[in-house]
Order: structure tokens, then sequence, then C-alpha cells
């Protein structure tokens, strides 16, 4: 009989990523409270711990990125359509 797969949310992620985190518990003991595997729980402690400096980057820097990826998608976008025109007109040359 297969059994369903558990969906987890965010914050219940966090919780026992938290508490893994504190160590006051094992992660064998944590999976017997939370009704979880001690993997699955290390891999979320894991997840925490490498993503908690982005909790701390400035906002500003987020957005410079994001206008940075705006420009680089107009770029692209210019430079295929160039390029078609190029690609046309070349054409036209070869007949």
């Amino acid at each position: 009989m297969l059994r369903k797969r558990k969906k987890h949310s965010a914050g219940f992620k966090a919780k026992v990523a938290l508490e893994a985190v504190k160590e006051r518990k094992t992660a064998r003991e944590l999976g017997l409270e939370y009704e979880l595997h001690s993997t699955q729980i290390n891999q979320w402690k894991k997840q925490l711990k490498d993503g908690a400096a982005g909790i701390f980057e400035h906002p500003s820097k987020k957005a410079e990125d994001e206008s940075r990826e705006t420009e680089l998608y107009e770029e692209i976008g210019r430079l295929k359509m160039q390029l078609e025109w190029l690609k046309k007109k070349a054409a036209l040359f070869d007949e």
C-alpha cells in the first residue's frame, strides 16, 4: 500500500530546523516528536544555516540585482532581434 507524502509548511520546517540548530535534542528525538526522519531534519537544519545570511542582506542589494537582471534580459532581447535582422539581410545577399 502506498503512503501519501506529507507536505510541510515553511513555518513548520523553520520551527523544526531552529530546534535542531539549538541542539537541545538530537535529530532522532526531534524526529520522534514531529514524526519525521532524522535525515529530513538534518537537511532542513543545513538549509537554515546556509540561507541564514540572506536574511541580513541589505534590501537595496536585492533591488540592484533585480534591476541588473532586467537590463540583461532587455539586452538579450535586443541582440536576438539584431541577429534575426542580420540573418534576413544575409539571406537576401545569398540569393
